[in-house]
């Protein structure tokens, strides 16, 4: 009596839970959905020998032919898009490493300018900005408060960002370098998907990068294998228990999986020490690229083995493009100084950090407060501090590679943003400036605000953002082989992005599955803040918005879609005294913007003379 009883009550249960979903979601199931991010991927290296996967998928789906990354063209910015839909000015991810204000942040930064990418980082943000440091809410929140089943799997960071705020590990299932670590290294994993995974025969802990791991030094090249190590655990985990899972479960799914490569092994590739070519187009990037496609497919084929694959919708982007690194300027002060770990002549890491510390005249720190010996042939790592107190500094430079953040927290803001302005418009590695509305506008400047920089953001608003100069390569296509001046601790020839040239602004991006138009090419504008809108639209979910600078819905590329016109537009600063203009070409489409290219004529690739 007791045990059918108990077989009544759980059968009630579940009517009850079938009528509740069926009631949310309205005109029956909605489809599932998996975001693919292939990190740094280029839109225009995808080819069918190049990586056959994703190539298929182009042709089959949607082909966003006329993409964009966010600005700065960095990995944790365009995360924070692509998880909420807003633009940077709203999210405060303003880049990989950003000005966490007066206050440094805790163990393990303990400095004032915060890397974003690793877990332990992002739980102190969150605690510091009210539990949610983007202050904006994520597909994935919005998925599972819909009853969906979410799961973010991939690099460390901006895997973690998908579901911000969530660091539980039973809400979302969140898998990334530092699972199977100790908090507040890695998310804890529930008990059962730890079981699963062992069941699976696979290890609970995430494998590092092994041999793809080592960036190599000054005079010793980088890696020459791709992460397939990595990556090939990811996946495992992916189409061996999260998607069987999923099934099981009965319920729709979204699943974000970010692809570190062929990002990671670009950045450290060691086909090209010290020499721009063949920079990132040698044969270890290519070895990465396929890496990527290869995971796809691997996705695609389970979809299909599991008889998911016809409502299944696959979104595949990538944050950013792709640069090779230069490390030269025959303007830079900071390239007279013997560095004990830097090609005599090229430019350190920091370079404009020391450029504005020996223009200004003001000491320099490191972000943790000790001082920098120059003399000494040492350089700052990037970030830095400036002023005769580092406690509390006139300046603070977030070095972010093709771009670079600075902020001034002193009480004269305005009048410093000019003559650093000054100072930068002089060097030949400048190639576009953007200042806040609290310092601007200064002459050869552009309003952040046109960049959707200015916003609703937690987080510090940077005063100015400088843009590095890039310039075609020799392979034939300039958006594939872009050359760029970065800030960064890589070498002259291997990769790097966050410029404002058109080889970081063009990402890779396509969309498959039941939701979206087959065979459509869409030469209309879109980029990574339309994504969580557009999935969401077509799973039907709710996302709320606290801040205005949001994507649209690319509704042209979804099934019974209609066309969207978009329309080319350019606008030009004022010029500085010695003539620097910064330029801003962009489109319109349906009420967003879309960058290609910004700076000087001349100095960056993508903008119009």
């Amino acid at each position: 009596m007791r045990a059918r009883y108990a077989n009544a009550i759980l059968v009630a249960v579940a009517l009850a839970i079938g009528i509740g979903m069926a009631t949310h979601w309205g005109r029956g199931r909605p489809h599932n959905v998996i975001i693919f991010v292939a990190d740094g991927l280029r839109s225009g290296i995808v080819t069918p020998e190049t990586a056959p996967a994703l190539a298929a998928l182009r042709a089959e789906g949607v082909d966003f032919q006329n993409s964009h990354s966010l600005y700065p063209t960095l990995t944790t910015p365009n995360a924070s898009a692509i998880a909420t839909g807003h633009y940077l000015g709203d999210t405060g991810d303003f880049g990989n490493s950003i000005y966490v204000g007066p206050q440094p942040l805790g163990f393990p930064v303990g400095a004032v300018v915060a890397p974003l990418e690793d877990d332990g980082v992002l739980d102190l943000m969150d605690r510091r900005y009210g539990s949610n440091y983007l202050n904006e809410e994520s597909l994935l929140a919005a998925a599972r408060a819909s009853g969906f089943s979410t799961a973010a799997i991939g690099k460390l960071g901006p895997t973690s960002i998908q579901d911000v705020g969530e660091r539980t590990g039973l809400k979302t299932i969140v898998i990334d370098d530092s699972t199977g670590q100790k908090a507040p290294d890695g998310i804890p994993l529930a008990p059962d998907v730890a079981q699963a995974i062992k069941a699976a025969g696979l290890p609970v802990a995430a494998p590092d990068r092994g041999l793809n791991g080592d960036s190599g030094a000054y005079n010793m090249p980088g890696v020459h294998v791709a992460n397939v190590v990595q990556q090939d655990w990811f996946a495992k985990v992916a189409t061996e228990v999260l998607l069987p899972r999923f099934k099981k479960a009965g319920r729709p799914f979204a699943m974000v999986f970010w692809s570190r490569d062929p990002d990671g092994t670009q950045h450290f590739q060691g086909d090209s020490l010290n020499q721009l070519a063949p920079g990132i187009n040698g044969p270890t990037t290519m070895a990465a690229i396929r890496n990527a496609s290869n995971d796809l497919q691997r996705l695609r084929d389970a979809l299909k083995v599991l008889g998911l694959d016809k409502t299944t919708d696959i979104v595949v982007t990538a944050d950013h493009g792709f640069s090779t690194t230069s490390k030269q300027s025959r303007t830079s002060p900071s390239t007279r100084i013997t560095y004990r770990d830097v090609v005599p002549g090229f430019l350190p890491h920091g370079f404009l950090a020391i450029d504005l510390s020996l223009g200004l005249n003001l000491p320099l720190f490191q972000p943790n407060g000790l001082p920098v010996d120059l003399q000494g042939g040492f350089h700052p790592k990037g970030s830095a501090v400036l002023g005769a107190d580092p406690a509390k500094p006139e300046v603070v430079v977030a070095a972010n590679g093709g771009s670079d953040l600075i902020y001034l927290p002193g009480p004269n803001a305005k009048a410093l943003a000019s003559r650093i302005v000054a100072l930068l418009t002089a060097q030949d590695y400048t190639a576009g400036i953007f200042a806040s509305d609290a310092v601007g506008p200064i002459p050869g400047t552009l309003p952040m605000s046109l960049v959707g920089l200015q916003g609703a953001a937690l987080t510090p608003q940077p005063d100015l953002v400088v843009g590095f100069a890039s310039h075609a390569g020799a392979c034939g296509k300039p958006d594939t082989c872009q050359i760029l001046v970065a800030d960064s601790e890589l070498q002259q020839g291997q990769g790097n992005h966050g410029s404002f040239g058109r080889g970081d602004t063009h990402n890779f991006m396509a969309a498959v599955g039941p939701d979206f138009k087959t065979g459509f090419l869409d030469q209309t504008p879109v980029s990574n803040a339309d994504l969580a809108l557009t999935i969401a639209k077509a799973l039907r979910l709710q996302l709320p918005a606290k801040g205005k600078l949001t994507g649209r819905v690319i509704g042209e590329s979804l099934k019974n879609g209609k066309p969207v016109d978009g329309v080319a537009k350019s606008i030009r600063s004022p010029p500085a005294p010695d003539g620097f203009t910064t330029v801003l070409d962009y489109q319109e489409a349906g009420g967003a913007r879309y960058f290609d290219a910004a700076g000087m004529p001349g100095r960056v690739l993508g903008v119009k003379p």
